[in-house]
């Protein structure tokens, strides 16, 4: 027998208020976790002096099932000086999936993937995003920070070697690479890791503390090593966030440079040129209208009657939802 919304809701309850239990994390297999978390308190230190951030953003424009036409996209923004002195919000790159028709990503795209992997949109937005992030290593100042939209990892279908040539080259520069996620999976217990992790601090260090912690490394054998850590970057921040640094950086050091991005009034606590970086990527439905007329005036040029395109791609579900 299913159990009954009752049964579930009191599981959940269960979960959600029991801080013990195994950290785990669902979507990732390849990290090493501390045997006890500490709580350290953080400082706020001087703003990096170039500071670059990435975002990536997807749409599906018109799906056929077997086919679709999908946009990707991946934008930056440049902060000097505690300002914004550039917004790139990327050109639209307009691809073909299914039926073997994403097969010409792979070089078009130059996708640094086995010639037989699966090539899909989360791929093509993802390794977009990564060419703009060694992009904004190379063009980074020394003493600069590049930070990514997410973990430091790209999709698993890129050869491993691109992140070891992209962090060694940060080295080399003397450019920090730091990821931010939005939304972890971390876990303790079955229940969010971030969240017990906030109730904790505000009683151990105060609610308008600012701290960190250490949760896990990388296994060796998955890349160049990352320290994957949990802080709050702001006093008035809601939220505290999953941070991904290379295993060489000193965590209280870049942490302390990172919060003195978080302070902004609308977002306490999230970097700032982050936020700036999703608006520019982001893929709302203008744009895809946008998209959909310029690909409608191109077949109409090719002399493709509507009702073909009708048959191809009008969403019969969706009729029958409305009926």
């Amino acid at each position: 027998m299913s159990p009954t919304i009752e049964e579930t809701t009191l599981r959940l309850a269960g979960l959600l208020t029991y801080a013990g239990g195994a950290l785990d994390d669902p979507d990732r297999h390849d990290l090493v976790f501390e045997p006890e978390i500490s709580l350290h308190p953080l400082a706020r230190l001087l703003a990096p002096v170039d500071v670059w951030a990435v975002d990536g953003g997807q749409a599906v424009v018109a799906d056929a099932r077997c086919l679709q036409l999908v946009v990707t996209r991946s934008a930056r923004a440049r902060w000097r000086d505690r300002r914004c002195v550039l917004e790139e919000e990327g050109a639209l790159r307009p691809q073909l999936i299914g039926c073997g028709e994403e097969r010409v990503a792979v070089v078009s795209y130059q996708l640094p993937v086995r010639p037989d992997a699966a090539v899909d949109i989360g791929l093509l937005r993802d390794w977009g995003e990564w060419q703009a992030v060694a992009q904004s290593v190379e063009e980074a100042e020394s003493g600069g920070m590049v930070l990514v939209d997410g973990d430091l990892e790209p999709d698993w279908r890129i050869t491993p070697s691109f992140l070891d040539t992209l962090f060694l080259r940060a080295a080399e520069r003397g450019v920090t690479v730091v990821g931010v996620t939005k939304h972890s999976s971390l876990a303790r217990g079955g229940a969010p890791l971030l969240g017990q992790l906030e109730r904790q601090a505000e009683h151990a260090l105060g609610p308008r503390s600012m701290w960190w912690a250490r949760l896990a490394t990388t296994r060796p054998d998955s890349g160049p090593t990352r320290q994957i850590l949990a802080a709050r970057l702001d006093p008035d921040a809601r939220f505290a966030f999953r941070v991904d640094l290379p295993v060489d950086v000193d965590p209280a050091i870049a942490l302390g440079s990172l919060s003195a991005l978080a302070d902004d009034a609308a977002f306490p606590g999230y970097p700032y040129p982050l936020s700036v970086a999703d608006r520019l990527a982001a893929c709302p439905s203008w744009v895809r209208d946008e998209v959909w007329a310029q690909l409608e005036d191109g077949l109409d040029a090719a002399g493709v009657p509507i009702d073909v395109r009708e048959r191809a791609f009008t969403d019969r579900h969706r009729l029958m939802e409305r009926a």
